[in-house]
């Protein structure tokens, strides 16, 4: 094994026979490409575990094809193009092996440099210790990488005393990362990131390097917000040739989101090697059969399959209030100037003083269609984007949610703002939850603003009916939300309690994140159903309607 610990002696070594030099490790061979050499490097090592473990490694050609388009492309400056990598596939497929090999090329390999700073980084110090305990192993089956690795075992640290490089493991804690010059990082399982932070300081750290790499390896995320989730979207732009960055290197193993037939996931294998490259070779078909048998048997076993073996933007932990598929079928276009004069009906979720205040009309008569308003104090918005992991100032910015001057709610101005859409709109009826309503009310009041409202309980007995009047829309595409992005982050967070008769409520306890816009809208869905049916005329077998 490596040395332990600050101030360790170097391993004494066999030394070679007299009369005879020390064979170069194949990595170092003339005619190699830059790729070519990090291939024998990485191939050089030993498998430390398993049935093969003291066996070289034994790179497949998917794995050797990636280091290619990494390493080989060069600018006319002779340096590597590829700065940034998004590798994600289901789990058990190697990538954790991968990044640590790459890892160890950049500390003590053919890409190491002088005075190198490596990283390994994920969301806890456990799992940022994966990489390490990888590395750590590589070196402990090589004499030679132990006679120049110092390992401080505690700091999940490795100094390379040839070349004066580090390599530490960071967790989520983004003050660590101010200061740092990274030349290379991993960044493991990204979707599991409680925030962009640590990410952000650490890409924009390598600045002062003439060819860093950032190799982000992680399953996809089921937030659409997510540092995750926005790379996955770019780097899909770029392989379809829409944005042009060649440093961006974009290599995506997975089942299409767009399928989404429980039956066809779990059978259809031809869908299960998307997202597994080794799937039948070193990642078992059988436990993969096993898995998917589980997921058609037991529902809740359905989104960890999606998401974990598949690679889909699943939760694999969340029982939605409403399907994401279905919410996403629903998506249609919304025209606010062909809806004027309309009838609707509202329904208005206040907020605390610093958080989101939701007023949503819905138009059954028009398509479903839904108008969401959200309303917030702009003098936090920097601050509760980081803790809620949503961009509020993007939004804001994009007129999705009304931010006002302040650090808490204007009620006048959302008094004021109800009273035009309320002028703008045929608006039958607002449902209101009593919470927090007074001084609202006191307001409407002063300023003779007077609206329709209506009283909504939060309990059982009213939510129960109108999530299933709300339901029954969405299922028959009766909904046009327009893919609003604030509403949308509202639908994926909302979860529902249930009583043991199995009626079903909103509950913020469960729910992940923000839900004020789902809360508003099921209230509105919930006060139309309660619309008595128009009259109608039976004559001569015929019936008419008023």
């Amino acid at each position: 094994m490596g040395r332990r610990g600050p101030g360790a002696k170097p391993t004494a070594t066999t030394a070679a026979s007299p009369g005879k030099r020390k064979a170069k490790p194949k990595w170092q061979r003339a005619g190699l490409s830059r790729a070519g050499r990090v291939i024998a490097f990485i191939e050089g090592l030993k498998i430390t575990s398993g049935m093969h473990a003291g066996r070289p490694m034994h790179l497949r050609d998917w794995q050797r094809d990636i280091i290619r388009a990494i390493y080989d492309p060069t600018g006319t400056d002779g340096r590597r193009i590829v700065r940034q990598v998004l590798l994600t596939m289901a789990r058990k497929n190697g990538k954790t092996q991968l990044a640590a090999a790459l890892a160890l090329a950049h500390l003590v390999g053919p890409e190491a440099e002088q005075r190198g700073q490596v990283f390994s980084a994920a969301s806890d110090r456990n799992q940022a210790a994966i990489i390490f305990r990888e590395l750590e192993a590589f070196i402990g089956a090589d004499p030679d990488l132990s006679a120049r690795c110092n390992i401080q075992r505690f700091a999940k640290r490795i100094e390379d005393d040839e070349t004066g490089s580090v390599y530490e493991a960071l967790s989520s804690d983004a003050r660590k990362a101010h200061g740092l010059s990274p030349s290379f990082v991993v960044c493991d399982e990204l979707a599991q990131w409680p925030d962009r932070e640590l990410f952000d300081n650490l890409v924009t750290g390598t600045g002062a390097r003439a060819e860093p790499l950032v190799v982000v390896i992680s399953t996809k995320s089921a937030d659409p917000n997510s540092c995750m989730s926005e790379l996955v979207a770019y780097g899909r732009d770029v392989a379809a040739g829409t944005i042009d960055d060649p440093t961006f290197l974009p290599v995506i193993f997975e089942a299409p989101d767009e399928v989404d037939d429980i039956d066809r996931l779990c059978t259809d294998e031809s869908l299960w090697r998307l997202a597994n490259p080794a799937l039948g070779d070193f990642r078992s078909l059988e436990e993969m059969r096993q898995m998917a048998a589980k997921a058609l048997r037991i529902p809740t076993q359905r989104g960890p399959f999606r998401n974990l073996y598949l690679n889909q933007s699943v939760d694999p932990t969340a029982e939605h209030l409403f399907s994401p598929d279905d919410w996403k079928a629903c998506a249609g276009p919304v025209d606010p100037e062909a809806l004027r004069g309309r009838p609707c009906w509202g329904g208005l979720d206040l907020s605390s003083t610093r958080d989101l205040t939701a007023l949503v009309l819905y138009f059954p008569d028009d398509g479903g269609a839904v108008l969401p308003y959200f309303f917030t104090p702009g003098d936090t918005l920097a601050d509760r984007a980081k803790a809620d992991r949503v961009p509020y100032d993007v939004w804001a910015e994009q007129g999705l949610i009304e931010a006002w001057p302040g650090r808490a709610v204007d009620k006048l101005a959302v008094a004021r703002r109800m009273a035009e859409l309320a002028a703008a709109f045929d608006v039958q009826g607002i449902a209101f939850d009593r919470w927090r309503m007074a001084d609202l009310q006191k307001v409407l009041d002063d300023e003779g603003i007077d609206l329709p409202l209506r009283d909504f309980g939060q309990g059982f007995q009213s939510m129960a009916p109108a999530i299933d009047a709300l339901e029954t829309a969405i299922l028959g595409r009766r909904v046009a939300h327009g893919g609003h992005k604030v509403l949308t982050w509202n639908a994926a967070n909302a979860k529902a309690e249930t009583d043991p008769a199995g009626n079903r409520k909103v509950t913020k306890r469960k729910s992940t994140g923000r839900v004020d816009g789902i809360v508003a809208l099921v209230m509105a869905a919930g006060l139309q159903a309660k619309e008595p049916p128009p009259p109608s005329f039976e004559l001569m077998g015929i019936v008419l309607n008023t």
